[in-house]
């Protein structure tokens, strides 16, 4: 896989810089920074990106998420590791990443209601929004995953 277009988070670019002012403000939302990697983790899986997951899974980790609990995210709604706040967040996410086939269902909304206040439910969803939108830069212009760099930097 060939990068199309390199540099373009170091470019002068109000788009991004604008990208950027939004996940400062999510980085002070009032909601639980672990629980946002996680979702961003989520999101990331679904959408296929590997830089982003890359990048999410790591962050996790140092925020003290275990590895068994990052392996068994795709499969969330099967695993007692994740608690209910969690479940509806990552129900949450995975609704609005696949709106054009959930719609974003009465029941999850009611569901993620029940455990996020106000301020936190458009938090999370602004943070939902905001990896959707990274993974699709990444992935339209071939972000590589550092351990693609690698390979390729080795090859040439």
């Amino acid at each position: 896989m060939k990068e199309r277009l390199s540099n373009w988070l170091g470019r002068k670019n109000g788009g991004v810089e604008a990208m950027m002012g939004v996940e400062a403000w999510v980085a002070e939302a009032p909601i639980d920074h672990r629980l946002l990697e996680l979702v961003k983790t989520r999101v990331s899986q679904i959408n296929g990106c590997a830089f982003c997951l890359h990048m999410h899974s790591e962050d996790a980790r140092k925020g003290g998420e275990s590895d068994t609990r990052l392996l068994l995210l795709d499969a969330w709604a099967e695993s007692a590791l994740y608690s209910e706040r969690e479940r509806a967040a990552l129900a949450w996410a995975e609704a609005l990443t696949r709106i054009a086939d959930t719609h974003a269902p009465d029941a999850t909304y009611e569901e993620v209601r029940r455990h996020f206040s106000e301020d936190e439910l458009i938090a999370l969803s602004i943070a939902i929004g905001m990896i959707n939108a990274w993974n699709r830069l990444a992935i339209g212009f071939r972000v590589q995953h550092p351990s693609d760099r690698k390979a390729a930097a080795a090859a040439a």
